[in-house]
């Protein structure tokens, strides 16, 4: 009789060759690994210290990058050279694209990481942390909960409200959502509120979370461009009144289109009043609450359920970097957490926080280290400082467009972000908008800055966004000045036409 298992008709032998004590191939020698790593390095420094005279955005179309890079084709199947391999990457893929962290890129949100935090995600990866569970990173878990706890205070949240890092806003918006319908009991007819100013990634997210395209309300501004309580409850009487369920109003804690903050503080207590939830997506302007304008232009950020916010973008990290932080202790394990027989190990206790539980990853990187490293090497005045300071360049950018006689205020500065456009009496709307696209187009060609465009009211505006730290005033009056000199160039404005304006 056999004995020490079931039987079987027939036994599959092991494989014995020379991979029995390990694959040697994937493995470099020591020497050639701090070879490698101090050539990285010194490319890395290299390229901050040449940042300013660089362009500050280099891309170019699909035919353009097969050409560079070569047809796509099948990996080689034997061992190339890590030097060349470690050559290509650094001179002909990284520098085509844009330079998200040069002094003179306003486009979109810009991102200013910290060298240190730099170095947080190269020590992060290096060490390769799964940060799913406790069991498996017990120093990294124990950082993130530090870290979330400075985010609770900074953002007003009372004790005991909880956090979780994830990739970034995109998810954490659409963790928000899903939370507040499972929080719902998930009913068949959900409504979610968002004004016209919302970012993309609520649609995205309302849409992720399964609610059907007649329950995602997006609810009209005025003048001023912010959800108004007063709208919003009407809305929730309208959708309560034809048998819908309203759970959530999602507010902006810094619109990305101009900066501006809704009214957070009357959202919050209407929403209570009508028993709905409140989401503010703060992943653009939330940590300017470390400063005083900031402060005050959130006040009621603390009171909301659930914030998202970006510490890629005004904590200066680098991506991928962002947070969802919830009010109520104990929901996002409530919401995300789950339990399966081969993770019965890592079930050490409430203490011993398995943050793979708090959102939608198990499989997590360590993303508090870099902000963790950050913090506690420059310190929190440092990082307010540097927040003040995109601030007030673009207030003082707001005045120098005021002052200007081809140059038209379109939003005041907000949170670091103001709007404009070149402006001509020869011909009509239209033609101003295409004027401005060629202002644009030819700024951008230049490689001096790299600004991006919106439109409000109808009309076509460009668009500064300072959140460097390392930007100047002479960075910013430098685009400004090459945007009245191009336009004055396009339109064919004279010296004693622009004198009659």
């Amino acid at each position: 009789m056999m004995r020490g298992g079931p039987s079987t008709t027939s036994r599959k032998e092991p494989r014995m060759n020379q991979a029995d004590d390990g694959v040697g191939e994937l493995q470099l020698s020591p020497e050639a690994m701090r070879e490698l790593g101090y050539r990285a390095v010194d490319a890395l420094v290299d390229r901050w210290s040449a940042l300013p005279d660089e362009p500050a955005w280099r891309g170019g179309s699909r035919a353009e990058m097969d050409a560079r890079l070569g047809p796509i084709a099948p990996p080689p199947e034997g061992p190339g050279d890590p030097d060349t391999v470690l050559r290509e990457a650094i001179e002909s893929v990284l520098p085509q694209a844009a330079r998200i962290d040069h002094p003179r890129f306003f486009a979109f949100i810009p991102s200013a990481p910290s060298w240190m935090a730099v170095l947080g995600d190269f020590l992060a990866t290096g060490f390769n942390v799964f940060q799913g569970t406790w069991l498996a990173s017990a120093g990294p878990s124990r950082v993130e909960l530090e870290v979330v706890e400075w985010f609770r205070g900074w953002v007003g949240m009372p004790e005991g409200a909880e956090g979780v890092l994830t990739s970034g806003g995109s998810v954490a918006n659409l963790m928000a959502v899903v939370m507040a319908r499972e929080i719902a009991g998930n009913p068949d007819s959900p409504v979610v509120y968002l004004s016209d100013q919302g970012h993309s990634s609520l649609r995205r997210a309302a849409r992720l979370a399964g609610i059907p395209a007649e329950g995602i309300r997006v609810l009209p501004t005025g003048p001023d461009l912010l959800l108004d309580p007063d709208r919003m409850r009407r809305a929730v009487a309208e959708d309560r009144r034809a048998g819908s369920v309203p759970i959530l109003v999602c507010a902006n804690g810094g619109a990305t289109n101009t900066g501006r903050v809704d009214p957070l503080a009357p959202l919050g207590r209407t929403a209570r009043e009508l028993g709905v939830r409140l989401h503010v997506d703060a992943a653009f302007g939330g940590f300017a609450a470390l400063t005083d304008t900031g402060r005050e232009a959130l006040d009621g950020l603390g009171d909301a359920d659930t914030i998202t916010l970006d510490p890629h973008k005004w904590l200066f990290q680098p991506f991928e970097c962002g947070c969802l932080m919830a009010r109520e202790p104990g929901e996002l394990t409530s919401v995300f957490g789950v339990q399966a027989e081969y993770l019965q190990d890592t079930e050490l206790g409430d203490e011993q926080v398995n943050f793979g539980n708090r959102g939608v990853q198990l499989s997590r990187s360590f993303r508090a280290l870099k902000v963790w490293m950050t913090l506690r090497t420059h310190g929190l005045d440092a990082i307010r400082r540097g927040v003040d300071h995109g601030i007030q360049l673009a207030e003082r950018a707001e005045a120098r467009i005021r002052s200007s006689e081809t140059l038209e205020l379109l939003s005041p500065a907000t949170l670091g972000i103001v709007l404009y456009r070149f402006v001509s009496d020869r011909g009509d709307a239209e033609a101003i908008d295409r004027l401005n696209r060629r202002i644009q187009a030819r700024l951008i060609e230049s490689g001096y800055a790299m600004v991006s465009s919106t439109r409000i009211e109808g009309r076509y505006a460009l668009r500064l966004c300072i959140l460097n730290p390392r930007t100047s005033w002479s960075d910013v009056e430098g685009v400004l000045r090459r945007v009245e000199a191009l336009g004055v160039e396009l339109s064919g404005l004279t010296g004693r036409s622009i004198e009659a304006r």
